[in-house]
């Protein structure tokens, strides 16, 4: 009888037509969320690595300079001035010098303050980066925020203090390292968004790295501490191998997904980083981080859906 009803269905019913191009789009976003899952487990364990070289005596410095030999090295493969006539010129040099730097601290800052923090605590107050763009954005690129969009920045930056609880027994010092990465960051993620109306990706890609290394150059002499242990070397290996792996998943996956669809799992990585944090060093995040890190998270994923709520709103206007 099931079987009688079953093919008494209309066949327009029974059996609707695909629409190929829209099933191959979604199944590129699938693949685009899933690389871009993949690619924050690799910041994740970068993370870990560069923590456990910090708490090994090895200088934040020395592994912030690895990390960004081998980005240059593996960048300079696919983009340089014979395979991409052109590449070196770029309309804005001071800001390409001036972005490159940035990221260099921002990355230094890191490591620094994974010495003496979870890798939970770094990364839920390095999640209030995106707040401190938005912010930003409005006196730097005239991208200014309604009432709304600004509440939900203020509610952010109360979560990041939830987490730093400064004037309490329980703040560490370090965390005023992650804060100042927060803002070191905003302003390389500014300056990015200003050099995109200037000089093309290849280009920003090109210089991304090279600026600091040319300042750590002179310098790594009086710096560098060799690793103890050929455990150390693997892991300066993994620093700088996580962190290619994981711009280079980055990439991938937005080629094959829009940037709003993507966002929302850039916060996967607080779970890797729990989860590393727990099995590598016995961390175990306090009820401040995780209700900071749910604050701060929340108040990102809102300015997300305002943000793509008003680009969807555009093409009506």
């Amino acid at each position: 009888m099931s079987t009688q009803v079953a093919t008494s269905v209309p066949d327009d019913i029974a059996a609707p037509r695909c629409d190929p191009e829209a099933d191959l789009a979604g199944r590129r976003r699938i693949i685009g969320i899933a690389l871009m899952c993949g690619a924050v487990a690799f910041f994740a364990s970068l993370d870990a690595c560069g923590k456990t070289l910090a708490r090994a005596g090895v200088d934040p410095l020395v592994t912030t300079f690895m990390r960004y030999a081998a980005s240059v090295a593996m960048i300079s493969l696919f983009i340089n001035p014979v395979r991409t006539p052109g590449v070196v010129k770029s309309r804005r040099l001071p800001l390409q010098i001036a972005r490159s730097l940035l990221l260099f601290a921002s990355t230094a800052l890191n490591f620094l303050a994974l010495r003496y923090l979870q890798l939970a605590e770094t990364i839920s107050i390095q999640f209030a980066a995106p707040l401190t763009v938005a912010l930003l954005a409005g006196p730097l690129l005239g991208e200014w925020s309604s009432r709304a969009r600004l509440a939900a920045i203020g509610v952010g930056f109360l979560g990041v203090l939830v987490i730093v609880r400064p004037g309490v027994g329980g703040m560490h010092p370090a965390a005023l390292l992650c804060v100042a990465n927060v803002v070191v960051y905003a302003f390389y993620a500014i300056i990015t968004r200003k050099l995109a109306a200037y000089d093309s990706t290849a280009t920003t890609m090109f210089y991304t790295g090279l600026a600091g290394l040319a300042l750590m150059a002179p310098l790594l002499p009086w710096i560098w501490t060799s690793p103890a242990s050929l455990t150390h070397w693997a892991l300066l290996f993994g620093v700088a191998l996580f962190g290619t792996l994981g711009h280079w998943l980055l990439v991938m996956a937005h080629a094959r997904a829009p940037a709003n669809v993507l966002a929302p799992f850039i916060y996967t990585q607080l779970l890797w980083s729990v989860t590393l944090g727990f099995l590598l060093f016995g961390d175990v995040p306090s009820r401040w981080t995780v209700a900071g890190a749910m604050i701060v998270v929340g108040s990102g994923l809102y300015l997300l859906a305002q943000e793509t709520i008003r680009r969807e709103a555009r093409p009506a206007a």
